[in-house]
């Protein structure tokens, strides 16, 4: 056999390697990034997602007393955006390799690691884990394919759901969204153009619907109308001081907000309703607190 033939060959050879490389084929356990947003805080689980396929799960093809994967091939991975806390544990902002020991039939211990880039549990070290909590899972409607998911969802919290086969292991996990919140207007506002009144306006917004920090969105209105006054946020400063039961000082307010509406219709129109029925209401809660 020549040089040119053998040349040939292998470049027959690297080609044919190249095009079994880009085959986008079915994976027998298909990878699954999901993303929830908690609150103000993104947490992506990615995984592998096994089915059943007529095996007996616990206890057979999960070994008892055995870390599992929790998931297929690559490890199950974990990212949380912000700090959050599971039970009692603070789990800094980070990624996480997730581990399940399912010690017997009704008692798992749910393992976070810090470790990552891992195969499965090759290579896996105990002294990395991050956190080792017992949970118990329950039985579940039959799930042929292990699936993760974050129900229950709120500001401040949801529940880390691993369903497979007949049983599911629930997680609590709780966010501090009105701190994490606040940071992040806090940099918003460091960042703002001079000429930003809205930014100022959207912070006190939010901090009415919470109804918190009042001194603070004080501060911020009164930055905001510094840099322009106009009817919202005139009426955004009424509403505070109402929150405040300061109703005599939100009727001025709330008769100044009216007063300049009127030289922005198109925008005003959609608050109108809401300010004037505040105004009847305020003045009958004036005489209330009085």
């Amino acid at each position: 056999m020549n040089k040119i033939t053998i040349s040939f060959i292998l470049v027959l050879l690297s080609i044919t390697v190249r095009a079994q490389n880009l085959l986008k084929l079915p994976q027998v356990s298909p990878r699954a990034v999901l993303n929830y947003t908690v609150g103000v805080t993104d947490i992506t689980i990615n995984y592998g997602a096994p089915g059943v396929k007529n095996r007996a799960v616990w206890g057979k093809l999960v070994p008892y007393g055995q870390v599992w994967r929790a998931g297929a091939n690559e490890a199950t991975t974990i990212k949380f955006s912000t700090d959050v806390r599971i039970t009692q544990e603070k789990i800094p902002a980070g990624t996480y390799t997730l581990y399940v020991l399912p010690v017997d039939s009704s008692n798992w211990t749910f393992i976070l690691s810090k470790q990552k880039g891992l195969w499965g549990t090759e290579g896996y070290d105990s002294k990395q884990d991050l956190i080792r909590l017992p949970f118990s899972p329950q039985p579940a409607p039959f799930h042929e394919t292990l699936q993760y998911t974050i129900q229950d969802i709120t500001p401040n919290g949801g529940r880390l759901t691993l369903n497979w086969a007949d049983k599911q292991l629930a997680v609590p996990i709780r966010v501090e969204s009105h701190k994490e919140t606040m940071n992040l207007i806090k940099e918003s506002l460091q960042k703002s153009q001079p000429t930003d009144w809205m930014v100022y306006a959207q912070a006190v917004n939010y901090l009415i619907q919470q109804n918190q920090d009042h001194e603070q969105a004080l501060q911020w209105v009164n930055k905001s109308i510094t840099i322009e006054e106009n009817f919202y946020n005139i009426w955004l400063k009424a509403k505070l001081l109402a929150q405040k039961n300061e109703y005599a000082e939100a009727l001025e307010l709330n008769k100044k907000a009216q007063k300049l509406g009127k030289k922005s219709l198109e925008s005003y129109q959609t608050y109108a309703n809401e300010i004037e029925d505040a105004a009847v209401l305020w003045k009958e809660k004036r005489f209330t607190v009085n």
